[in-house]
């Protein structure tokens, strides 16, 4: 069976890129935390107002727009060992997948302008950033 959309198509537009020493798929680790380098989110002059109140060590969750992934992907092995079933994208962290947006929790590390360096950021070089948010810390803390 192929995949139809159901819904109107939604535009997004970059605020940015990922500069990263990764330059290909087979350079990244499978997550963050499996040795991802450090890496700078170069954020477009116009978002510069968008990141006040941002600080150092503080931890945000990264969107990205996965470019490089396979969009008609719809079942794999779970991190590519074909030992394992087969299951569906969404039940994984699949970079292929229907609409591959990229989530990476991350700590600033510093700030420069419009640039942020982070750490163990898992993109690869070039990567559009879509958005970032704060990771949520406990509810008295929000």
């Amino acid at each position: 069976m192929v995949y139809s959309p159901i819904m109107d198509a939604v535009t997004l537009h970059p605020v940015g890129r990922i500069a990263s020493p990764l330059t290909s798929r087979s350079d990244a680790p499978r997550q963050g935390d499996e040795g991802a380098p450090t890496a700078r989110i170069v954020l477009d002059a116009a978002a510069g107002p968008a990141i006040e109140g941002l600080a150092v060590g503080d931890r945000i969750v990264v969107l990205t727009w996965l470019h490089l992934a396979d969009r008609d992907t719809l079942v794999v092995h779970p991190r590519g060992d074909r030992s394992r079933p087969p299951a569906g994208v969404f039940a994984t962290r699949s970079p292929d997948r229907l609409n591959p947006i990229g989530l990476h929790e991350v700590t600033v590390q510093a700030i420069d302008g419009t640039t942020l360096t982070v750490d163990g950021l898992e993109a690869i070089d070039g990567t559009p950033v879509l958005d970032l948010k704060p990771s949520l810390g406990p509810v008295d803390t929000r």
